[in-house]
């Protein structure tokens, strides 16, 4: 056979996976969820740029594939190099598997995965020794076997793509790393959402096919082993395109610089964005973000925030009223966009019981969500802190004795839970909420009895609201305060609940089915919370961890922050509405002003109904750090780039001024300066506040 033949295992799986890779492009170009329209060049370069970027990609990804048939031989089996071999897999094997190796210093499953490599490769080794009349037939199959793992592999990962992109309207991002740490939730989710069997049955089908056509064009690999010298020959091809790719790939990644973000998305490699993904967890404010000295950082954050001084944003808040010591239970619903309520346009009639909520209470109109996971919600209601870059400080190693709203309610006597319908584990909660000082109650508190409906992310919200229930009466009778902080996570794909409850059934899978039902579950617990004697007493905030999409046009859409959020206390909180721009972290700081609590602060949030307040809001994903003020949004972001919009109402004229979610968003023509130096401002004090441990709690 020709030389060119035996690169053939190579470039028919490079083939299929720049197909796979390109169909994936076209259809995500034209996916509902991509909503703008590209220039010429905008097209061009996703796919002459993504198609190069794919080759190299390739490149490394076939490492493993290289080193597998570098080492197909004949002579390896030869008397006694082949028994000398097998000796030594093997007593490599009884060492790893009994003795006390490195592999045991590091723990975890990797002593297994060592344990499960050399048994598989000891067996096959033996194989192919011990049975040389079917030595040939063996090769083929396992040849057979490896280009069939690549080629599902090379489907599934672009099935994952297009999923992932279904969601959130990006390639992967910290949520697929995410992912892979909680493959319980995360399976158990996929396999509930989505026709699994027949989608995997086509793959394994697809692939099966695939793989047949290319061993078919490739087998003469293995029929005519390569000979040592040209075995050199293609391993200096392949090494050379190796450190190549190493050097390409991250030059084609800065060619993602469109001002369409969506044309930036399509044209990146998923793979190499989820390793940057990984790689990154956790971005160094003063390393990738445009700075100024600390001193001039924390000045101008003392325009924002008054009463502070000196590098922290320690201060003392004083109320001339006497304190209220009134229960809190603050509920945050899961992926809940303000476009749902009927207030804010929305026609389905899903929020009913909210809806009617909301004209009994005291309701945040212009709110914004600080993130897009709910570990930022969390933080934001928590800690009262912006959405730093990287990864949420619920999901740090040092997530522990912050100053936080809990700390305030223990150090005014109250008892303080963090409870959740589903296991605490996930996302890191039930570390972050235990180290704060919470108690937890999670489904690993209920009794069998307690459940009637579960998926994979937890308890239904009637079940939790039953538990809630419970847990405030016994903590009523201790004749104690309580604040409780209730995460609910019904409004979650796949959004399954029991049925007979809703017009639209549980098993429908259907967003609007989930918003609907966990309304319905919220007005089941109020009804059972006006029935209890601790009812009066009691101040109940709802607001929303996140929207329930983050995909737009540009890197932080405004509409998809947009959250509603309410007080409701019959009798104590007036009905109202309040119409000022505010952040997710103001809240709890504006609920302490409205008990009258005298404490010592660090929050960065604020209450809005002082009359020092300025209206603004922050908003984030893991690296873009945005700031809203003035009609503009500024955009923050690693490279020390800035980006400003200004934002340019699109009216619905079926709703009223105060609950307008829609705005163009314009690149400006002339640069805010104070907008840039104020965005900054709070983004780098909050980042050196976590650096230095300047935001643990006050004892």
């Amino acid at each position: 056979m020709t030389f060119l033949k035996k690169l053939s295992p190579f470039y028919y799986l490079l083939l299929f996976y720049i197909i796979v890779s390109f169909v994936l492009r076209i259809v995500l170009f034209f996916h509902p969820i991509t909503q703008t329209s590209f220039t010429w060049t905008d097209t061009l370069s996703l796919f002459v740029f993504g198609f190069v970027s794919d080759f190299f990609v390739f490149v490394l990804l076939s490492g493993f594939l290289w080193v597998y048939l570098i080492f197909i031989s004949n002579s390896k089996y030869y008397t006694p190099y082949g028994y000398i071999i097998f000796g030594l897999l093997l007593a490599l094997l009884l060492y790893v598997s009994i003795g006390n190796t490195i592999l045991n210093e590091y723990g975890s499953a990797l002593p297994k995965i060592a344990i499960a490599f050399l048994s598989v490769k000891t067996f096959l080794f033996g194989l192919l020794l011990f049975l040389p009349k079917y030595r040939n037939q063996i090769r083929f199959w396992l040849f057979s076997f490896v280009i069939f793992i690549y080629v599902v592999l090379i489907l599934q990962n672009g099935i994952s793509e297009y999923f992932f992109w279904n969601e959130f309207g990006v390639k992967y991002n910290f949520i697929a790393v995410d992912y892979l740490v909680y493959t319980n939730e995360v399976l158990g989710n996929i396999m509930e959402s989505y026709p699994v069997i027949p989608l995997f049955s086509a793959l394994f089908i697809i692939s099966g096919l695939v793989t047949y056509f290319i061993v078919k064009k490739s087998k003469n690999y293995i029929q005519s082993i390569p000979a040592f010298v040209e075995k050199i020959k293609l391993s200096g091809i392949y090494l050379v395109l190796f450190g190549f790719s190493l050097l390409a790939i991250p030059f084609l990644s800065s060619k993602e610089n469109a001002h369409n973000v969506f044309a930036n998305e399509l044209q990146a490699n998923g793979i190499y964005k989820f390793y940057l993904a990984f790689m990154h967890s956790e971005l160094d404010y003063f390393k990738f973000y445009k700075t100024v000295p600390n001193s001039e950082a924390y000045t101008q954050l003392k325009k924002q925030i008054s009463s502070i001084s000196g590098e922290t944003t320690w201060r003392q808040i004083q109320n001339e009223a006497t304190e209220n010591h009134k229960n809190v239970v603050l509920i945050t619903i899961e992926s809940y966009s303000a476009e749902f309520m009927k207030m804010y346009g929305n026609e389905k009639n899903i929020t009913p019981f909210l809806d009617s909520l909301a004209n009994k209470s005291l309701v945040f109109t212009n709110l914004y969500a600080v993130g897009n996971r709910t570990v930022r919600g969390l933080e934001a209601v928590t800690l009262c802190f912006p959405p730093t870059a990287g990864e949420s400080v619920v999901k740090r190693e040092d997530n522990k004795n912050k100053f936080s709203t809990g700390s305030i309610f223990k150090q005014k006597g109250y008892a303080v839970k963090f409870m959740y319908g589903g296991d605490s584990f996930f996302d890191n909660m039930g570390d972050f909420f235990t180290g704060n000082g919470y108690e937890i109650v999670d489904k690993k508190t209920f009794e069998p009895n307690q459940i009637t409906f579960a998926n994979i992310w937890g308890v239904c919200d009637e079940d939790m609201y039953h538990k809630a229930i419970t847990e405030m009466n016994k903590e009523a009778a201790a004749n104690k305060p309580f604040f409780n902080h209730i995460m609910t996570v019904s409004n979650h794909r796949p959004f399954t609940y029991p049925n007979g409850k809703i017009d639209i059934p549980g098993d429908a899978k259907s967003r609007d089915g989930g918003v609907k039902y966990t309304d319905y579950a919220m007005k089941k617990f109020f009804e059972m919370a006006k029935k209890q004697p601790w009812f009066n007493n009691t101040v109940f905030v709802i607001l929303a961890d996140h929207c329930a999409s983050s995909a737009g046009k540009t890197e932080l859409p405004a509409d998809k922050y947009r959250i509603p959020a309410m007080v409701y206390s019959p009798g104590f909180v007036e009905p109202r509405k309040y119409t000022n721009l505010m952040s997710q972290i103001d809240v709890m700081p504006t609920v302490f002003g409205l008990l009258n609590f005298d404490y010592q602060s660090k929050f960065f949030g604020q209450d809005v109904l002082k009359p020092d307040y300025k209206p603004r809001a922050l908003i984030a994903t893991y690296q873009d750090l945005g700031l809203i003020k003035d009609n503009v949004l500024t955009i923050i972001s690693p490279k020390q780039t800035v980006k400003q919009f200004q934002l340019t109402l699109k009216p619905n004229q079926k709703i009223g001024s105060d609950f307008q979610i829609h705005y163009d968003q314009i690149p400006v023509t002339k640069e805010r300066m104070d907008l840039v130096n104020e965005t900054i401002s709070y983004y780098q004090t909050a980042s050196d506040m976590l650096k230095k441990k300047k935001y643990q709690k006050i004892n």
